[in-house]
């Protein structure tokens, strides 16, 4: 139950009981890597969103960091979708997060990120340059090929990322990939662009997309299944002794959850996407973070 309170007056106040499922998210350590006065880096696992939105309020990077090392306020400096994973930069207060925006929107801030593709990826950098159209009712991205001169304007946004082969085993390759600018799933889409998408992203990989469209998944939604753990605020973590008889969890009658507890449309089991962000670097300062393992396998 989440406390949801109303000032109506300076003397008086209403509060209620909000009854909320939180998606599960995986059972992974959000790990400091550095901790300075006014900028905390870490490494962010897969599955976990960095802020609180839709269904999700505790089981977040800020809601974690909050409650198991009392850091808050924190101001995330750049984002990552929710089954990415790696570095993610957070400032300690608000003049040093509007800094880092202004850095990012001069575009005086270079990212990297490591990619797992199918195929043998070519060799050399190779540079795509191709808007990119954001649907938000599918949950995904798609590129746009065209004349922006010709009857039909184009509807994306600009968009470029740089991509280097690191190495590769004949079936995946290893991709730094450099985006320029910082489009909705741009590198997921400017890969698919390439001909070599990422391995394990099931909603760039052609057929299950349309699957997954028709049951209202959205792009995180989509990914894989396998065989992590999950933790969650969910009837698992509620109840510690008889689950039909605890007094601390009671079955709203009006709650579509209930008494199935797992929040709707979402996978019980998935991984992470093999998307990686290892580096961002601006005027003065520079923050790595470590390869995932997945990226000495090809």
């Amino acid at each position: 139950m989440v406390p949801v309170s109303y000032i109506v007056k300076s003397s008086q106040k209403i509060s209620h009981f909000l009854h909320r499922h939180e998606p599960p998210v995986m059972a992974w350590e959000v790990s400091i890597l550095q901790k300075e006065p006014d900028v905390l880096t870490v490494c962010k696992p897969p599955s976990v969103p960095v802020h609180p939105c839709g269904q999700y309020r505790k089981n977040t990077i800020v809601g974690i960091l909050q409650a198991e090392y009392g850091l808050a306020p924190l101001f995330p400096v750049h984002r990552l979708d929710r089954l990415v994973s790696g570095l993610l930069i957070l400032a300690r207060n608000a003049s040093k997060a509007d800094l880092f925006r202004q850095q990012i929107e001069a575009g005086k801030v270079q990212k990297q990120y490591v990619a797992k593709v199918i195929g043998v990826f070519p060799e050399g950098e190779q540079v795509v340059d191709v808007n990119i159209n954001y649907d938000a009712r599918a949950g995904r991205s798609t590129a746009e090929v065209g004349d922006s001169c010709g009857d039909t304007p184009l509807k994306g946004k600009a968009a470029c990322t740089k991509f280097t082969r690191i190495s590769t085993n004949g079936t995946h390759s290893i991709v730094l990939c450099k985006p320029i600018t910082g489009r909705t799933h741009q590198i997921r889409v400017h890969l698919q662009y390439t001909g070599h998408p990422i391995a394990n992203d099931m909603l760039y990989l052609s057929e299950p997309v349309s699957d997954c469209a028709t049951q209202g998944m959205s792009a995180d939604r989509s990914a894989a299944c396998s065989g992590h753990s999950l933790t969650s605020i969910t009837h698992e973590n509620f109840l510690d002794k008889d689950e039909t008889s605890s007094e601390e969890f009671r079955i709203d009658p009006m709650c579509t959850n209930c008494p199935n507890l797992a929040p709707k449309g979402y996978d019980v089991h998935e991984e992470g996407l093999w998307l990686h962000c290892v580096r961002y670097s601006g005027p003065g300062w520079g923050y790595e973070c470590p390869y995932p393992d997945w990226a000495s396998n090809a």
